[in-house]
This record gives structure tokens, C-alpha cells and sequence, in this order.
């Protein structure tokens, strides 16, 4: 796989930038947007950098399969985090189910 991402180059810096925004918007974004001239900065510097991690990539270094891993591990997270919501209601529910028996 390695050798199949540093022959396609396009396909490489897709797959890094898609990772970098990915990791940026989930991890660093303020609650907030950013004015649109930020904003616009913001990706352009991303753009760049994924050029400069292609690079890397192209030059052998598995720089798409970590990206990946914490790509897999941020859903993992977020998977886990629904959970706990969906079970913290389901326990509310029972709660309130038993402190109203005339139901």
C-alpha cells in the first residue's frame, strides 16, 4: 500500500489534506467560526502543509496510515462518547420511570 500511495501522488495529498481537516475541525476549531478572510487562511496553510506531508509521504515515511489511525482513533472516541450519552438518557428514563409508579 505504501508503495501503491507514493507512485499516486494526487491521490496521496487528497487522502492527507481530507485527514488534516478532518483532525482540524474536530480537534482544534474554536466554537466559533472565524471570519471568512481566517477561515480562508486557515485552509490555505492546510493546503500547504499537506503539499509538505505528501512530500514526506512520497518519500516513504507511512505519513496517510497515521493520519488514519487517528482518524480511526477520534471515531472510536466519538463512538464512545454517544454511548455514554444514549445510556446516561436510558438510566434518566428508568429513573423517572420508578419515581412515578402510578404509570
Amino acid at each position: 500500500m505504501q508503495h501503491w500511495l507514493s507512485e499516486h501522488h494526487f491521490v496521496s495529498y487528497v487522502l492527507i489534506l481530507g485527514f488534516t481537516i478532518y483532525i482540524f475541525n474536530t480537534v482544534f476549531r474554536a466554537q466559533q467560526r472565524l471570519p471568512i478572510l481566517k477561515e480562508v487562511l486557515v485552509y490555505l496553510l492546510m493546503a500547504i502543509g499537506a503539499f509538505v506531508l505528501m512530500i514526506l509521504q512520497v518519500d516513504k515515511l507511512p505519513i496517510i496510515q497515521c493520519m488514519g489511525i487517528a482518524v480511526i482513533m477520534m471515531l472510536m472516541l466519538r463512538g464512545r462518547q454517544l454511548y455514554d450519552k444514549y445510556k446516561k438518557k436510558k438510566a434518566e428514563r428508568g429513573a423517572v420511570n420508578e419515581a412515578e409508579p402510578g404509570r
